[in-house]
């Protein structure tokens, strides 16, 4: 899952983003500036935004009206210093779905983020299934049948990409953009060998990766 930071100190920037990818599995992309942000929100798609309110130039509260007015409904986790009744009101009422006063644990941050972006999708339970592969998101496991599925870190990654967007084609620079950061050397190559390793342990299963030519891969059943 791809998350976009938006926070203009840099070590506490650093840190979100070491913690979120190395507990939880997300590739963190950040912002120092509302301008920047709103500028990667144009182009590029994240599956939910962690909002400093507190920012340089576009403070926080315009960049979230920004978005919400040109109908980005991308969820958004505020991040606030100012824990006032009224201060959660209003940024709700703005658009927010929802905040986290400063200081916090990044283990409640992690959990909100992952409710959010399972509300995003229709999807209360944290599990995500298809056919008899299940991904249990808590746990950050799939199996087959019930039972466990052996998988290298960047197979599970690539793997999880795609049962998230079961039925829909994710072409090759969309599952990189959400598996590695933007300093990592894996390439658009190395997701074609990924997936055809994929393939292979997903033979016996009653799910398989089809190439739409032009579109990407998507999940989907065998049977249909």
């Amino acid at each position: 899952m791809r998350i976009l930071l938006v926070e203009d100190e840099a070590e506490l920037a650093r840190w979100l983003s070491r913690s979120l990818a190395r507990h939880a599995g997300f590739v963190v992309d950040w912002a120092d500036t509302g301008f920047l942000a709103l500028k990667r929100l144009e182009v590029e798609e994240f599956d939910a935004v962690v909002l400093d309110l507190g920012l340089p130039d576009i403070d926080g509260h315009s960049l979230l009206a920004k978005m919400r007015a040109r109908d980005d409904r991308t969820p958004v986790l505020v991040l606030t210093a100012r824990d006032s009744l009224a201060e959660r009101i209003g940024t709700l009422h703005e658009g927010a779905d929802d905040f986290l006063p400063k200081p916090f644990v990044v283990e409640e941050l992690e959990a909100r983020l992952m409710a959010l972006i399972r509300r995003s999708r229709g999807k209360e339970h944290p599990r995500l299934s298809l056919g008899d592969l299940v991904f249990d998101t808590a746990a950050q496991r799939f199996t087959v049948a019930g039972q466990p599925m052996a998988l290298s870190p960047r197979e599970h990654a690539v793997l999880r990409v795609l049962i998230q967007r079961s039925g829909e084609p994710m072409n090759k620079q969309h599952i990189l953009d959400r598996i590695v950061s933007d300093d990592s050397e894996i390439n658009l190559e190395a997701i074609e060998v990924l997936v055809h390793r994929l393939r292979k342990k997903l033979a016996t299963t009653s799910v398989q990766i089809v190439t739409l030519r032009g579109m990407g891969y998507s999940l989907e059943t065998t049977d249909g």
